[in-house]
């Protein structure tokens, strides 16, 4: 039986990528100006164009994927005959994964020969995109379904996402920080360091001052955190900050040699809540 790999949109894979390993992307949304968009990795709307909405003064909104819209991909390839493994953004920050087990529920009662498995994955942005990606190459390399959800499950939670913001009152809207800690943080040009915990929510751990001491702990934190670098492919997304995405790259290339850094843009629905100038750093470690 064949097997597909489908993941959302939420993560942030270069879309030469997704073409080239047939990777089915279940699309979230952004309303932006009144329109409603698909999350399709850059197709529908300009990065730099969506980012630019935003700084000038714009307030997106999102809305995920439903179970109807798993129900009908997961009936496509059953239909066919293929495995599904549907490798999912963290369910602590989208119900997404909820949507899709929904959906496995109904679809595996009307196709009998259904065989569809869902991941939450407790990780978001690249952090998601790195799974994926070592899903896709396995796949590529002839592991069986069971071994690539065996690597996923064993890995998940050895995936290192860590994130700076450079304007906090986009967390805020969002929850994530005080206005307090967004007035004061802004003030002070206090740039917060997050990372991903393993229930997979967006949590703060500390604070720096200043942009260029913010990418510094970034590459810091990798230089603690990283095992078997010279194996790894490590991925860094960015929300319309090019530059510093590409120095924070020679930064960790210049003191650890790992096999490739990917980097990419990160996508509307998770730029709408963390804003431009995000910038953030996923490699795998012993744990979180």
């Amino acid at each position: 039986m064949k097997t597909v790999i489908l993941t959302d949109s939420c993560c942030d894979l270069p879309i030469s990528f997704v073409k080239e390993n047939n990777i089915e992307i279940v699309q979230l949304r952004v309303n932006i100006k009144g329109e409603d968009i698909p999350d399709d990795l850059g197709q529908s709307i300009k990065y730099k164009d969506f980012y630019d909405m935003i700084r000038a003064g714009e307030m997106p909104s999102t809305s995920q994927a439903n179970s109807y819209t798993f129900a009908e991909i997961f009936k496509k390839y059953s239909n066919e005959g293929s495995s599904i493994i549907y490798i999912g953004f963290s369910s602590a920050l989208s119900g997404c994964v909820n949507s899709a087990r929904i959906a496995k529920e109904a679809v595996e009662d009307e196709i009998k020969s259904a065989d569809i498995t869902v991941i939450d994955t407790k990780s978001a942005s690249l952090g998601l995109g790195l799974i994926v990606y070592y899903a896709a190459n396995m796949l590529k390399n002839g592991a069986t379904k069971e071994e690539i959800i065996n690597w996923i499950e064993e890995n998940k939670l050895k995936v290192n996402h860590w994130f700076t913001v450079d304007d906090l009152n986009h967390l805020k809207r969002g929850g994530r920080v005080s206005s307090t800690v967004a007035i004061v943080g802004t003030m002070l040009s206090i740039k917060p360091i997050m990372h991903v915990d393993d229930e997979g929510r967006l949590i703060p751990v500390s604070k720096v001052k200043g942009r260029k001491k913010s990418v510094k702990e970034l590459q810091e934190k990798l230089k603690e955190r990283i095992v078997n670098p010279e194996y790894q492919t490590i991925f860094i997304s960015h929300g319309d900050c090019l530059a510093e995405a590409e120095q924070l790259r020679d930064l960790i290339l210049n003191e650890v040699k790992v096999k490739e850094v990917i980097i990419n843009n990160v996508g509307p629905v998770i730029g709408a809540h963390s804003g431009p100038g995000t910038l953030a750093l996923f490699f795998i470690g012993n744990n979180r």
